[in-house]
């Protein structure tokens, strides 16, 4: 599958280790998958990914920029541009959530089978995702499924069945 690594992602795999055991959980779960099911996948991510994860303390900005240093970049051309916008526009995301709108509108334009999120509150959010779907299908794409690395986990024995 061809996943679209939204900045989540390399940020729980390099995190010191969280103190809330459900952050803890959820960094334990990327760093599983990340090392146990990415060989198994087409990864992809954008500038904007870069821009987003540069950020922050300068050795855990390293570490995350390392990690995606040999990883395809989408780019941010006019359709996926007018489609963050369509995005944005329809008010599902609040207008300071500007670069979620831009992973969507990648995955989206770029037909990515999966958008890999820990931003539950504006991507991996089910309570807008149908409507979400609506807005994106309008502007002529096809809105990638949306999820976390706990879900896009694979069992090995359920594999063989």
């Amino acid at each position: 599958m061809r996943i679209y690594i939204e900045s989540t992602i390399p940020s729980y795999v390099v995190a010191r280790p969280a103190r809330d055991l459900l952050q803890a959980a959820r960094q334990q779960l990327t760093c599983d998958w990340w090392a146990l099911q990415r060989e198994n996948h087409d990864l992809i991510t954008s500038q904007v990914v870069l821009d987003e994860i540069a950020f922050g303390e300068k050795a855990m900005a390293q570490l995350r920029l390392q990690l995606l240093e040999r990883i395809s970049l989408l780019h941010a051309n006019d359709q996926v541009k007018e489609l963050a916008r369509d995005v944005l526009a329809s008010g599902l995301l609040p207008a300071t959530a500007d670069r979620d709108a831009v992973h969507i509108a990648l995955a989206s334009a770029y037909e990515m089978d999966i958008l890999l999120t820990w931003n539950c509150r504006h991507i991996a959010n089910a309570a807008i995702q149908a409507r979400l779907r609506r807005v994106v299908e309008a502007a002529g794409f096809t809105l990638p499924v949306i999820c976390t690395p706990e879900e896009l986990m694979e069992d090995k024995d359920e594999q063989s069945d």
